[in-house]
């Protein structure tokens, strides 16, 4: 099974990633094992821990790697949990780590996860379905200031005010239970002028399925562990595909890059606070025009890249 055969921004990161043969390799967004593969590919005595909440794509990924054998373990779990899961391993300390976040490929075109404006179904959009809220209940149950914040700021819909006034008028009548039944409901919320410029949905399905998974949390509440995880000259690669999240993943390398919180005023630092290492990338790693051509769900993505400082230096 593929579970979405197109890894974005694939060569770039493998690049950035910098593998050795006997590293120790954490990919904490499986998927269908994409970026997984072509570092075991690398590896000789080196391992790789795979992680992805989504039971579909432990599956797909464990046939893709199949032939790495025992350099494989895959964890259905979500990666924030990545340091106590590798803990009960033993593992301390990795030398790379890679997150390619959002949605992936396959749950957009697997029309029952309900993720996609295109296809008629159940309104679902989680990516681990043990979880318990679905996008049915926030669109039925979260009150509308609440529908105007989310779709405001995770989808930076202009007309989200509108959206939200939208949904809740139409769910008095009766509760909004499909992906198509939203879409109309979002489509009349929008001038008709405004709705050439792609899917009227798009932004806020978006930002429901970020509320969903609760992404944002999971993001900002992880980075600092994982640069803590890294080894000596170890990196973090990061691919976003919301400005949001490229916000979180810029601020937080910075802040561990220059973590002095001395008033500008003072002359030498006094807080004590040492760099953890330095973002290699200034500005993000974007796809090239060919794979811009080849793969359109690559447009918004952008590679940020941390290295951890080297105590030998």
């Amino acid at each position: 099974m593929e579970f979405g055969h197109y890894s974005v921004l694939l060569a770039e990161t493998i690049e950035q990633l910098q593998a050795k043969p006997d590293g120790i390799y954490v990919d904490g967004t499986l998927g269908g094992g994409g970026h997984a593969y072509e570092v075991c590919k690398q590896l000789t005595t080196g391992h790789l821990y795979g992680i992805d909440q989504d039971e579909d794509a432990i599956r797909a990924a464990s046939e893709k790697l199949a032939p790495f054998g025992e350099k494989v373990t895959l964890f259905r779990d979500n990666y924030c949990n990545m340091k106590a899961i590798l803990l009960a391993k033993g593992v301390e300390k990795v030398d790379g780590i890679l997150l390619d976040l959002g949605v992936s490929s396959y749950q957009l075109d697997r029309q029952e996860r309900g993720f996609s404006y295109r296809f008629d179904a159940p309104l679902d959009m989680r990516m681990d379905r043990r979880r318990t809220l679905t996008a049915k209940e926030i669109v039925n149950q979260y009150s509308e200031s609440d529908l105007y914040h989310m779709i405001r700021d995770y989808g930076e819909e202009r007309f989200a005010k509108n959206i939200a006034k939208h949904i809740v008028k139409a769910r008095k009548d009766k509760p909004i239970e499909s992906t198509y039944e939203l879409n109309e409901v979002i489509r009349a919320a929008i001038p008709a002028k405004m709705r050439r410029d792609g899917h009227p949905s798009k932004q806020t399905f978006q930002a429901i399925r970020i509320e969903c998974n609760g992404e944002l949390e999971v993001l900002q509440n992880s980075l600092d562990d994982f640069i803590d995880m890294l080894n000596p000259g170890g990196r973090l690669c990061v691919i976003t595909f919301h400005s949001l999240e490229d916000r979180i993943v810029k601020t937080a390398f910075r802040r561990n890059e220059v973590p002095c919180t001395c008033p500008p005023e003072f002359p030498v630092c006094v807080c004590g606070k040492v760099s953890k290492g330095e973002a290699v990338t200034r500005k993000p790693i974007v796809p090239a025009e060919k794979e811009l051509t080849d793969n359109s769900r690559s447009k918004s993505a952008k590679l940020r890249v941390f290295c951890a400082a080297d105590t030998n230096l």
